[in-house]
């Protein structure tokens, strides 16, 4: 069973190309996290908001980062931290071609 964890909060940049320059090292380093599956980077600009989708996988590697996550994006300034997890169900993924099969 594989876990996502979707993580947002409110940030004021940077945004695209800067971002991608600003945090290659800490994209970088999320590779390390133990139980770690992969990692999507969303940002909106218009909203300045910004997010990750992981997929982890045990519901106690997700929580384990989503604890060290938040005391990171604290010590950034981040105020609002929102985040939710979910159990995924593989096989209806699958179906819709979610990168879950290949685990």
């Amino acid at each position: 069973m594989t876990y996502l964890l979707q993580i947002d909060f409110k940030m004021d940049g940077p945004f695209g190309e800067e971002m991608a320059e600003e945090f290659l090292n800490l994209a970088f380093s999320i590779n390390e996290v133990d139980g770690l599956m992969w990692k999507i980077w969303t940002e909106s600009w218009e909203t300045k908001e910004a997010s990750g989708i992981y997929l982890f996988e045990t519901k106690e590697t997700a929580d384990h980062y989503l604890n060290m996550h938040a005391k990171r994006l604290t010590n950034f300034g981040i105020k609002e931290i929102n985040s939710k997890t979910f159990v995924v169900n593989a096989k209806l993924t699958e179906i819709n071609k979610g990168p879950v099969s290949k685990y």
